[in-house]
């Protein structure tokens, strides 16, 4: 499917993660006339197998076109799901082994950054850059805060864990 991130009745983004949702079968060529890296990145976190900027040689668009027909996996939903922590970004929705779990803004920010690490440690100073804005204090509990407080939402057994010195993972 080819569809273009800027329709004029519905955003392109709106339908790319609705299409990605239903389970259909079927490959997003995300076409926008949007250049900056995070655009594209963004797109292709809602569902799109590529992207293409416009204007573009119709020779590409064919050629990217006949290589998403080449793939046989099915489209990646934006969801993050790891350790039984369910994390749609998109509908803004986290559940943890099926039961919904409401979080703060900066819980709900902290989470995101621990799932996209899959497994790997992540240091305060990344979830401070990440989460808050520039003028928070560096020397701050704000992200043990954050983090004891995420703990306690979703519940045993715990899956957040404490790299002393290093960072915080799930595992």
């Amino acid at each position: 499917m080819i569809l273009d991130r800027d329709l004029p009745a519905v955003s392109g983004d709106d339908v790319c993660a609705t299409l990605t949702r239903s389970g259909r079968d079927s490959r997003i060529l995300m076409l926008t006339a949007a250049t900056a890296v995070m655009d594209r990145v963004a797109g292709l976190r809602l569902g799109a197998d590529d992207y293409l900027i416009k204007p573009f040689a119709f020779a590409e668009l064919v050629a990217r076109v006949q290589a998403l027909a080449r793939r046989a996996r099915p489209a990646v939903p934006p969801v993050l799901d790891r350790s039984g922590i369910r994390m749609d970004p998109h509908q803004h929705t986290v559940a943890r082994d099926g039961r919904p779990i409401s979080l703060s803004r900066k819980e709900f920010a902290v989470l995101t950054e621990l799932l996209h690490a899959e497994g790997g440690v992540v240091s305060a100073e990344h979830l401070l850059e990440k989460a808050w804005d520039e003028n928070i204090d560096p020397f701050t509990g704000v992200v043990r805060y954050t983090i004891m407080m995420l703990r306690r939402k979703l519940g045993d057994p715990p899956v957040i864990e404490t790299e002393p010195g290093v960072g915080y993972r799930i595992r």
